[in-house]
């Protein structure tokens, strides 16, 4: 039987706990699918003992100075507010620690601002990653030497792997998954995690739909649900208005107002959006067309490429390629 990958999750007082949980919780429940154990989970700290997360849960750890490094296959550096994560790698001994996990390890990474802790190690620079949208701006500031991508739910790159907010956590295990043991195990592992769809590293942060449910508020909050649901079949004026209970004239002013772009243009928008989706799958571009009720794929690549700057099978093979979508 092959020995489990050894992977850890780095936590410390403040960190975040779907940090931790969630990439957990992916590499776990790959055991629990396949009846094997593929991952041998641990949760390390620097000192061992009760970790309190910063929502007040607190979990049990591992010191460090228990895991030799040289055992580690992938560490994760899990997020959380920066004053923790400084005082958490002050100590020469766990910065001794996390270096030589990132030189021994087959990878390692970070969860949400997690990068932080990788950056503040040297172990960043050259290199393209991902952070939580609202530190984008702060983590190119202090680290100029690191190509900060403030749109990639996750980045893979060479051995580094980076995720945006807290749940993209899981997103990015589950690339992880199936980078060591294919689509089917990780498609399972995501099944039973009741997720609602596996997003590839090359996603927005912000969905259209999130976008646009913020900017509506409780007016269309019901609308744009029922409307992103149904984004492969016709949609008209007609019955957004009615499912509102308002006339055609009344609704379309209103969630112009509202969402700040019209009807025709949130559909189209929420349609190259999931096509951008499907583009990480083997489906042709015909079927993608069909499944987003664009019709053809002639029309999709003209949208598409007026939308994203570049053609459908373009954005396919180069992300493909550099490993975003991991």
């Amino acid at each position: 039987m092959t020995k489990p990958r050894k992977v850890v999750l780095f936590a410390f007082d403040g960190c975040q706990l779907l940090d931790v949980a969630g990439p957990s919780s992916v590499f776990g429940i790959a055991n629990d699918v396949t009846g094997r154990p593929l991952y041998d989970v641990k949760v390390v700290s620097p000192g061992g003992g009760l970790v309190a997360t910063s929502c007040g849960v607190s979990i049990a750890a591992l010191a460090i100075k228990s895991v030799s490094p040289k055992t580690v296959d992938t560490v994760l550096v899990s997020g959380g507010r920066l004053a923790a994560m400084r005082d958490s790698i002050a100590p020469a001994a766990t910065r001794r620690w996390l270096k030589r996990c990132a030189q021994e390890s087959r990878r390692f990474g970070s969860v949400c601002t997690g990068t932080h802790v990788l950056a503040e190690l040297g172990e960043l620079d050259g290199h393209r990653v991902t952070t939580h949208w609202a530190d984008c701006e702060n983590l190119a500031a202090q680290f100029p030497d690191i190509s900060v991508d403030r749109d990639a739910l996750f980045i893979a790159s060479g051995k580094i792997w980076t995720s945006a907010g807290i749940s993209t956590g899981i997103d990015m295990a589950l690339a992880m998954v199936e980078r060591d043991h294919g689509r089917p195990v990780a498609d399972r592992v995501a099944k039973s995690m009741v997720l609602y769809a596996r997003r590839p590293g090359y996603q927005s942060q912000f969905s259209e739909v999130l976008n646009a449910q913020i900017a509506s508020g409780a007016p269309f909050a019901d609308l744009i649900n029922w409307l992103e649901s149904r984004v492969g079949q016709p949609i008209d004026i007609a019955t957004m208005a009615d499912r509102c209970g308002l006339t055609e004239r009344t609704f379309y002013r209103k969630f112009v107002a509202s969402v700040g772009q019209t009807p025709a243009k949130f559909i189209l928008n929420a349609r190259l959006e999931k096509a951008r989706t499907l583009l990480g799958t083997d489906l042709p571009l015909k079927v993608i067309a069909d499944r987003i009720g664009m019709g053809s794929a002639t029309r999709l690549s003209l949208a598409f490429e007026r939308k994203f700057g570049l053609s459908p099978s373009t954005f396919r093979n180069v992300h493909h390629a550099n490993g975003k979508g991991g």
